[in-house]
C-alpha cells in the first residue's frame, strides 16, 4: 500500500463522495495556487500539480476504482458521505490535509451555531409577544436549540480528532493552519508537529504589533464561542 496517497494528498475518507472531494480539492487550491503565494516567494506549483491530478483521478468513478484496485487492492468499494467516527478514524490520520479539513469543518460548524446564538438571544419582538404568535415562537426556539445542539456535537467530533492529532487550539485558526498546510506541502516527509514553532517564529518575527494584536483577538473569540457552543453538547 502507498503510504501517500491520492486520498492523503485531499485529506478525504476512501469512502468520500464527489462533491466533498471537489469542495476539498477547491479548497485546498484557494491555499496553494501559485499565484497566491508569489508574493511570500513560495513556490507551490509541484504540490498544486498532485492536488490537481488527485482529483483527476478520485473525481472520476472508473480511474478511481482503478487506482483503488492498484494501490490498496480493492475490486469494489461503496462510496458514502465521510462522517468522522472511531470505525473510519484510524483510515483518515497521517495527511496534515485531513486535519486542515477537519479545522475548516470546525470554523464552519462555529460560523453556523454564531448566527443561530445571535437569533436565539435576540429580544422578542412585540407581534412574539403576542399571545396568539407565542406558540410559534417557542416552536422555532425549540428547532434552533436542536439545531445548535447537533452542531455542538458534530464540533466535539472534530475538536476530539485534531487534538489526538496533537494539534493545539492555538493553531486551529485559518491563518495558522494555511500558513503550515503550505509549508508541510513543500516536504510533506516532514513531521508537521515540527511546523508549529516554526509558525510562532513567523508570526514573532514577521507580523507587525497590529497584526499581532488581530490574531490574539481572533483566537479570544474563536475560544469563546467555541466554549459557548460546547455548552450545548451538555445540554444535547
Amino acid at each position: 500500500m502507498k503510504s501517500h496517497t491520492y486520498y492523503d494528498i485531499l485529506g478525504v475518507s476512501r469512502d468520500a463522495t464527489l462533491d466533498e472531494i471537489t469542495t476539498a480539492k477547491n479548497a485546498l487550491a484557494k491555499v496553494y495556487h501559485p499565484d497566491a503565494n508569489a508574493h511570500k516567494n513560495i513556490d507551490t506549483t509541484a504540490f498544486m500539480q498532485e492536488i490537481l491530478e488527485a482529483y483527476r483521478v478520485l473525481s472520476n468513478p472508473e480511474k478511481r476504482r482503478k487506482y483503488n484496485q492498484e494501490t490498496f487492492g480493492e475490486t469494489e468499494r461503496v462510496f458514502k458521505t465521510f462522517t468522522l467516527t472511531p470505525e473510519n478514524e484510524e483510515e483518515n490520520t497521517g495527511s496534515f490535509v485531513t486535519y486542515w479539513n477537519m479545522s475548516n469543518q470546525l470554523r464552519t460548524i462555529l460560523n453556523k451555531s454564531i448566527r443561530l446564538m445571535k437569533q436565539e438571544t435576540q429580544k422578542k419582538t412585540l407581534t412574539q409577544r403576542v399571545f396568539q404568535k407565542w406558540g410559534k415562537y417557542q416552536k422555532e426556539e425549540t428547532i434552533r436549540n436542536q439545531q445548535i445542539a447537533k452542531l455542538s456535537t458534530q464540533a466535539v467530533q472534530y475538536i476530539t480528532a485534531l487534538k489526538m492529532a496533537g494539534i493545539p487550539m492555538d493553531y486551529w485558526s485559518s491563518d495558522a493552519m494555511n500558513w503550515i498546510l503550505v509549508r508541510w506541502g513543500q516536504k510533506q516527509s516532514v513531521d508537521y508537529h515540527t511546523l508549529f514553532s516554526r509558525y510562532d517564529d513567523y508570526v514573532e518575527e514577521t507580523l507587525s504589533n497590529s497584526e499581532k494584536i488581530r490574531l490574539k483577538n481572533q483566537n479570544k473569540r474563536f475560544h469563546h464561542n467555541l466554549k459557548k457552543l460546547l455548552s450545548y453538547a451538555l445540554k444535547a
